[in-house]
């Protein structure tokens, strides 16, 4: 698993965490242009780049996940139901106006 040769370079894992947080860059850099293009045709490109690079991500993500260096916790019904609560009581558009 390790490349840390003599303390040189980085582990396996570092490598494959640092790859997911630059794909997670990548995709939050497509979405920020995307949303300020107005051109059809451009904004059609920039949406083929941002799945392509939202498939990267997550089979990044699924490779940590299998070997267990990014753990993950499941959510409970009652927390599922409160951030569902708190999204349709303080974020609904509706209710600003």
């Amino acid at each position: 698993m390790p490349n840390n040769i003599e303390g040189r370079g980085l582990t396996d894992r570092e490598m494959v965490q640092l790859c997911l947080e630059l794909e997670k860059g990548r995709c939050r850099g497509i979405s920020n242009t995307m949303l300020e293009t107005s051109h059809k045709e451009l904004r059609e490109i920039y949406g083929e780049m941002q799945d392509n690079a939202n498939r990267n991500q997550y089979e990044i993500y699924d490779i940590l996940q299998a070997k267990g260096w990014y753990k993950t916790e499941l959510a409970s019904a009652d927390q599922i139901k409160q951030v569902q609560e708190y999204m349709q009581n303080n974020l609904h558009p509706d209710n600003h106006f």
